[in-house]
């Protein structure tokens, strides 16, 4: 998509998405006092000390991956979370998803990309973690790793109205139509209907 190679554009995008993804981890911290969470391998013993923000941010720069295979991950992820209920998005496998999200999106969707050993490098894991993560994701997803232009077009349109909406002045935001869709809640997109279902993504 032509308009993903905007450079103020993906930035943005990032920017959004990142905050978005830290919503969802913090809540389902949260929940994680109330609700048991299955360990899976994308656990880590401890809360990376990086930010999820600079860690997308050093993914999207060293990656050298189409813009669009971000858009995909964050299909990826969404459906993750939406077959994979027991193991929801956490500040403790939120770094991990990423990475792997990012990597199968560039294999599946672009010509030429890098290989495990340097996604782990950029990851900062090693590549057999690499290897055990991306085997976790596929199978987790159940290997549906097509994504139809109209399921691509409804996450980006989501993703590019609500990081305009954030950069609008409060007053112009409340008085938006958009507001329906609060910046407090995520969805899962049923791909059959384009209807929004707030399911495991859901803050």
């Amino acid at each position: 998509m032509a308009e993903l190679e905007n450079p103020n554009v993906m930035p943005n995008l990032i920017t959004f998405l990142s905050s978005l993804l830290q919503k969802v981890a913090e809540s389902n911290d949260v929940n994680r006092r109330f609700k048991a969470q299955k360990v899976s391998v994308f656990h880590g013993l401890s809360r990376p000390t990086i930010s999820i923000q600079n860690y997308l941010y050093r993914i999207y720069k060293y990656a050298n991956c189409s813009p669009c295979c971000f858009i995909v991950a964050y299909v990826y992820l969404d459906r993750f979370a939406q077959r994979q209920p027991s193991l929801p998005i956490n500040s403790f496998n939120v770094h991990r998803l990423l990475i792997t999200s990012v990597m199968v999106a560039a294999k599946f969707m672009d010509d030429m990309y890098y290989n495990n050993a340097y996604y782990a490098k950029v990851g900062g894991i090693s590549t057999t973690e690499m290897n055990f993560l991306e085997v976790d994701f596929l199978f987790g997803l159940g290997f549906q790793l097509n994504v139809t232009p109209s399921t691509f077009n409804t996450y980006y349109s989501y993703l590019k109205r609500e990081t305009m909406l954030q950069q609008c002045p409060p007053s112009i935001v409340e008085s938006s139509l958009s507001l329906g869709r609060s910046l407090n809640l995520h969805l899962c997109f049923s791909e059959e209907d384009s209807t929004h279902q707030n399911q495991q993504l859901a803050v």
